[in-house]
């Protein structure tokens, strides 16, 4: 009864590392105002998907020790919804037009989490796929909790740094594509590797 710890980090950085609309929003921010300009952003997105794990790792977690069918069942659409988002992924081009005359803060970053269906089903799948049943609720918490804050600590501000640099030599060039599709054929190894590979 425990967290795949190692296991999940892997899963858990494919899924923060690659494009959705939270690193969408940091890379555009970063392009459009600077990395300086957007910490207040970068902080609230890095600290808004507490609000989503809490909730969901203490009711998801009760939940699976009265019905253990439904962690399997989750377990599985989650999985088929990150490839669908994977396969989003591969098709979507960079693009960082279309910004506000000012920097957006950090509670318009605390947000983006909550209403993003991808972070959602990150969570979900992270409780799912890689937490024995049985293990307690605050420890598996926990452990998602800060193995995730750490790979956004790391990788969100990457994207905004980022942001500048990817929309001036890669939007819109010839290796775009590949770029995307790259990151795509990441998410899909991680998910596959949850249903086959020995996640918990």
């Amino acid at each position: 009864m425990s967290v795949a710890v190692a296991s999940f980090a892997i899963f858990a950085a494919s899924q923060v590392g690659t494009p959705g609309p939270a690193n969408m929003a940091l890379l555009a921010t970063g392009a459009r105002y600077g990395f300086r300009a957007a910490l207040p952003f970068v902080a609230g997105v890095a600290l808004g998907k507490q609000l989503v794990i809490w909730p969901v790792g203490f009711g998801l977690m009760e939940l699976a020790e009265r019905a253990p069918w439904v962690f399997e069942t989750l377990k599985y659409i989650c999985a088929a919804y990150i490839i669908w988002l994977a396969w989003k992924v591969a098709n979507m081009r960079l693009n960082t037009a279309g910004q506000t005359a000012q920097a957006p803060g950090f509670v318009a970053g605390l947000i983006v989490h909550p209403l993003n269906p991808k972070a959602w089903a990150m969570i979900v799948g992270g409780f799912t796929a890689f937490v024995d049943p049985g293990t307690p609720t605050l420890e598996a918490t926990v452990t998602i909790a800060v193995v995730l804050l750490a790979c956004q600590i790391v990788l969100h501000p990457i994207w905004t740094l980022a942001g500048d640099a990817i929309a001036r030599t890669v939007a819109g060039t010839a290796g775009e594509p590949y770029l995307m599709w790259s990151l795509a054929a990441l998410t899909v190894a991680s998910v596959l590797f949850v249903l086959f590979g020995g996640g918990a």
